[in-house]
């Protein structure tokens, strides 16, 4: 009977006075570890990093091709100004139009054969 009434005392002590039980530290187990948590950051940051990498990449590849396809097209017209000019050269060699052209300045010509002569560079 003795320890009933102890029992009794000690519950209704405890229910008054609720600071006088000690508390226990209840550690609560997060959903994600620590070193979950490093390595999430860390794979994180490297595929930022590698995305930010080929947008650069392809921007500055992009630019690039820009550039040449630019300068082809610069190319593509000078080589038909090239064309032109050799068309207008070859027109103003003509024997017939060096023989008029000659007789429009007075020039006689004995001898009506007009060679062209090239020039052979080194």
């Amino acid at each position: 009977m003795a320890v009933r009434k102890v029992q009794t005392w000690e519950q209704n002590y405890v229910r008054k006075n609720p600071n006088t039980q000690p508390k226990e530290k209840v550690h609560k187990k997060g959903w994600v570890t620590k070193g979950e948590k490093i390595l999430y950051v860390f794979f994180t940051s490297v595929f930022l990093l590698a995305a930010s990498f080929l947008v650069t990449f392809s921007s500055t590849t992009d630019t690039l091709n820009r550039d040449v396809q630019t300068l082809e097209n610069k190319v593509d017209d000078q080589k038909i100004k090239i064309e032109a000019l050799e068309f207008e050269k070859k027109e103003l060699q003509r024997p017939e139009r060096i023989i008029q052209k000659a007789k429009e300045n007075g020039l006689n010509i004995k001898n009506s054969k007009v060679k062209s002569v090239d020039v052979f560079k080194k």
